[in-house]
């Protein structure tokens, strides 16, 4: 995908959307703390502006203030949001209730947090319609959802809009979003990190979609993402926040290839499509295998595959090897088996058939304390660190959980390691005494790794590990997951969506699609010459190839 150039100047008389001074702060007893200072912005009918930025930067706040969705707690300081002549920043919840949803869509992050847990999805896309007078009757609502869910790319949008949220996978909730978003036909799309949950092949027809909307009927896109591959495909211009002030903008060609400001380099140089850093050098001797995997096959019964949206077979016949020391990555598209593999792997699933052999030993059978002993060995870096985080405890006590589970060591010898291990993975020690809602993304997955590291594991599962972070703390998660790997020589099970990672962190990987390992090998190999045409398919769809041009 090439940028769509726009060189002309973005000037507030012709913008739909037309941001100035907008200040923002937050309330705290210590008194207001800004989260927005001073942003200008403008959006034109037909322009993808992308907001990009560290976490805690100011952009989705800046975003949600447009749809006067802010948090509470939050306050508009000063400053207009204009939208199509509309001062937004100071209407009354009648005004805004009018052009939510009709005048401008929203597509949320968090599919699990946004959508109604209880209400088939069909029902939540159909619900927009009615509510704004779309739709003559609820059947034909239902109908045109329908239509909607396959737009956004879901396969059997009738059987789909049948269903909960939590009988889907986290891509095919995502599109669910996407579909309420567009139901309206929007003169404006915020668009949330939209696709950072998706598998790259689903992320490019989503953005496809999107693009097809820009170009007929209007519609404009303020994207916020941390992508800055998708940012080069897809945005006109660009705009780069932080700490709330918007440092630099222009034309996505201007703002990548001759960045001004010493913020923007250093992102640019985090990005991993521009990042040289390369998997940790293994030892030429031969390495013993540590896992094996040997013809894993998972069915469900007929009634549960379909109630859940899951193929009969969702495992079919995998086999898989890795040495220790070694790094083996697990891509593939939604629903293609990868989550369900790892929990084979990790014996938090039972097989259908097969064998895993661990260090030597079968393991596919184990049961009581010696399959406690082996969960020693095994530990698992999951993709959202503040659910897999307990919120009421503090970082100390959650990093030196499973050394109280399995009954090392006193309390006292707890602390200190896990004092050791906050230091291993470059946390302050003050973060010790914080609790999850207290740090970064970035800082929350570098617990995650810290207590996943406490019992000093063989083999770690890393379950989309950086897939939410901004290019910086997934620099920064890489870097420490490789200086572990060489420090301890543990192995990983890498699955990600993000194959700009991939390159970088695996030695080997290996393509699922549809429960089958489709293609396997070193990674340089694989990438180079893709034999099969899936795998040709997911690495055309690596965004930000211009970014490494």
């Amino acid at each position: 995908m090439t940028l769509r150039e726009n060189t002309s100047a973005a000037s507030s008389g012709d913008a739909l959307l037309d941001i100035r001074d907008l200040t923002i702060s937050y309330g705290t007893r210590a008194g207001p703390v800004p989260a927005v200072r001073g942003v200008d912005l403008s959006v034109r009918p037909g322009d993808v502006l992308a907001l990009v930025g560290e976490s805690g930067s100011g952009k989705s706040t800046t975003a949600h203030a447009v749809l006067g969705l802010l948090s509470p707690g939050a306050r508009i300081e000063r400053g207009t949001i204009r939208y199509a002549g509309t001062d937004l920043a100071g209407a009354d919840e009648a005004v805004l209730r009018a052009h939510r949803g009709r005048a401008i869509g929203l597509i949320p992050q968090d599919p699990m947090v946004s959508l109604n847990p209880v209400q088939r999805v069909g029902r939540q896309v159909a619900e927009v319609l009615l509510l704004h007078g779309l739709a003559a009757d609820r059947d034909a609502a239902l109908a045109r959802a329908a239509e909607l869910l396959d737009e956004a790319g879901l396969d059997r949008p009738r059987q789909r809009a049948r269903q909960y949220p939590h009988e889907l996978s986290g891509g095919m909730r995502q599109r669910v979003l996407i579909a309420i978003a567009l139901a309206a036909r929007p003169g404006l799309l915020v668009a949330d990190e939209p696709t950072s949950a998706l598998d790259v092949t689903v992320q490019r027809t989503i953005l496809d979609h999107l693009d097809t909307l820009t170009r007929t009927s209007g519609t404009a896109v303020l994207l916020i993402t941390h992508d800055l591959g998708v940012a080069a495909d897809r945005a006109q211009r660009i705009a780069v926040m932080a700490q709330g002030r918007i440092v630099e903008t222009g034309t996505a060609r201007d703002v990548l290839t001759a960045p001004r400001h010493p913020y923007t380099k250093s992102l640019l140089a985090a990005a991993p499509a521009s990042t040289p850093r390369r998997p940790v050098p293994r030892s030429r001797t031969a390495t013993p295998d540590l896992l094996v995997a040997a013809n894993l096959v998972k069915e469900y019964a007929a009634h549960t595959a379909r109630s859940h949206g899951l193929l009969p077979r969702a495992v079919d016949g995998v086999s898989l090897r890795i040495a220790r020391g070694e790094t083996l990555a697990l891509v593939g598209e939604s629903g293609s088996g990868k989550s369900t593999t790892a929990r084979l792997l990790l014996r938090l699933t039972a097989a259908t058939q097969g064998r895993i052999t661990f260090d030597g030993e079968d393991v596919t059978r184990l049961r009581g304390p010696a399959l406690r002993t082996l969960r020693r060995r095994l530990q698992i870096i999951y993709q959202n660190p503040y659910t897999s985080l307990d919120p009421r405890m503090p970082v100390a006590e959650i990093v030196a959980e499973p050394l109280r589970a399995f009954r090392v060591a006193g309390r006292a010898e707890r602390t200190r390691r896990a004092a050791v291990l906050l230091d291993r993975v470059h946390l302050p020690a003050t973060v010790a005494r914080r609790r999850p809602s207290e740090l970064s993304g970035g800082q929350r997955q570098r617990v995650a790794i810290a207590r996943a590291l406490a019992l000093r594991p063989d083999l770690v599962v890393c379950d989309e590990p950086v897939s939410a972070l901004d290019v910086s703390a997934q620099a920064r998660v890489l870097d420490v997951l490789a200086e572990l790997q060489r420090e301890d020589g543990v192995s990983y099970l890498f699955i990600s969506h993000d194959l700009a990672v991939v390159r970088q962190v695996a030695h080997r990987v290996a393509v699922m699609r549809q429960g089958r390992v489709i293609e396997s090998g070193p990674v340089e190999s694989v990438f180079a010459s893709p034999e099969h045409p899936w795998t040709q398919q997911l690495l055309a769809a690596i965004p930000g190839k211009s970014l490494s041009a």
